[in-house]
């Protein structure tokens, strides 16, 4: 099994940042590719950005390109979300999630296995 704890939502204002993190445990061998995802009151869970542990190769939604890094430290198992310039339509629940298939680009939540409980995101405008 695999747990995800993820942390370091808040309360920030249009333009500002916020950092949040995901912790990884248990059987890490089988998240080859970590995930976030966002869901905003009243809409379906989405997909945000991607890493893969091995390599580090990203990738990204259209909606946060050039806003939004994501990274990992393989050595304390856990993956960030650096959001700059954020916006209030940004505002919603982040997920992070392990897809053990490997593969980058799958942008469905249902290539991953594993979520996180989900912090939030709050955007004041």
């Amino acid at each position: 099994q695999v747990q995800l704890v993820d942390s370091g939502g808040g309360l920030v204002q249009a333009g500002g940042s916020l950092r949040p993190s995901c912790v990884v445990s248990g059987r890490t061998s089988s998240t080859h590719v970590m995930g976030w995802f966002r869901q905003a009151p009243g809409k379906e869970r989405v997909f945000v950005a991607a890493i893969r542990w091995s390599g580090g190769s990203t990738y990204y939604a259209d909606s946060v390109k050039g806003r939004f890094t994501i990274s990992r430290d393989n050595a304390k198992n856990t993956v960030y979300l650096q959001m700059n310039t954020l916006k209030p339509e940004d505002t919603a629940v982040y997920y992070c999630a392990a897809n053990p298939s490997g593969v980058l680009f799958m942008t469905s939540q249902t290539f991953y296995d594993y979520w996180g409980q989900g912090t939030q995101v709050t955007v004041s405008s």
